[in-house]
């Protein structure tokens, strides 16, 4: 531990379970207090229980204002304030347009883009009394340049980013920063709707083998860093990016 993020009070939403987990390990690691949010208990409870009294787990449903709004208030609350919002929750949903279900596109829009908005709308009034602040959003390359069987995914990716961008002029301000993170091929198990779009396992690790330039996919823990990164005081200079970490993929 460096303490890079000693004193930080940070709310994590999908974080139990993949790059959100490794994110909150690594703000443990790191000297942060972390709430975390989710639908799963189960899960977050688990995560909760790894830290020393460093990290409390709230259930929300980021689909829902009201829940979202209350949340926001409890773990401002456990932690005594509030000095980054990381918005990790998502889903993914595969199929080409023409057949794709009109449920699962609104289920998508519900959470990786709505969810942001309603996390914003309840953080930032805390984060302005903190004086500064950073919000993290998830993104993905798919955002960024989707493909076939991912148009409904990637068109809330993109959102996430437009999002990100013009919050971040809003909160200028207010030293508040706004940034964006697009992971690539990333081994989790989050990733299933694409594999199965692609023709399963096999068939994906061979088409990634051909397009990220390093030839393979990343771990989750080698996202964690830059979520620290855009967390601390390193970063004070970083607002309205749209991060990549691909392996290469997007130049």
């Amino acid at each position: 531990m460096s303490g890079r993020l000693v004193g930080k009070r940070i709310i994590v939403t999908g974080a139990g379970a993949n790059i959100g987990r490794e994110a909150v390990r690594s703000f443990v690691s790191e000297g942060a207090r972390v709430v975390i949010g989710g639908r799963d208990a189960v899960a977050g409870r688990r995560v909760e229980a790894e830290s020393d009294n460093a990290v409390a787990f709230r259930q929300v449903d980021v689909t829902r204002e009201d829940s979202v709004r209350d949340f926001v208030a409890s773990a401002v609350e456990w932690l005594g304030g509030l000095d980054v919002l990381v918005q990790n929750s998502g889903v993914q949903h595969s199929g080409l347009v023409t057949e794709f279900d009109a449920a699962q596109w609104d289920d998508l829009f519900a959470v990786n883009a709505r969810g942001h908005f309603f996390g914003a709308k309840y953080a930032v009034p805390h984060l302005r009394k903190s004086g500064k602040g950073s919000i993290i959003n998830m993104s993905s390359i798919a955002g960024r340049r989707g493909g076939p069987g991912m148009t409904a995914y990637s068109a809330t990716k993109g959102a996430a980013i437009a999002f990100s961008i013009a919050l971040a002029m809003e909160l200028a301000k207010d030293n508040i920063r706004v940034n964006a993170i697009c992971p690539g091929w990333i081994d989790t198990p989050f990733n299933q709707p694409a594999i199965d779009a692609m023709g399963g396992r096999a068939k994906q690790e061979e088409i990634v083998r051909q397009i990220v330039p390093l030839g393979r996919q990343a771990t989750s823990a080698e996202i964690a860093p830059l979520f620290v990164y855009l967390a601390s005081d390193e970063s004070s200079y970083v607002t309205a990016q749209t991060l990549s970490i691909d392996g290469g993929i997007y130049t």
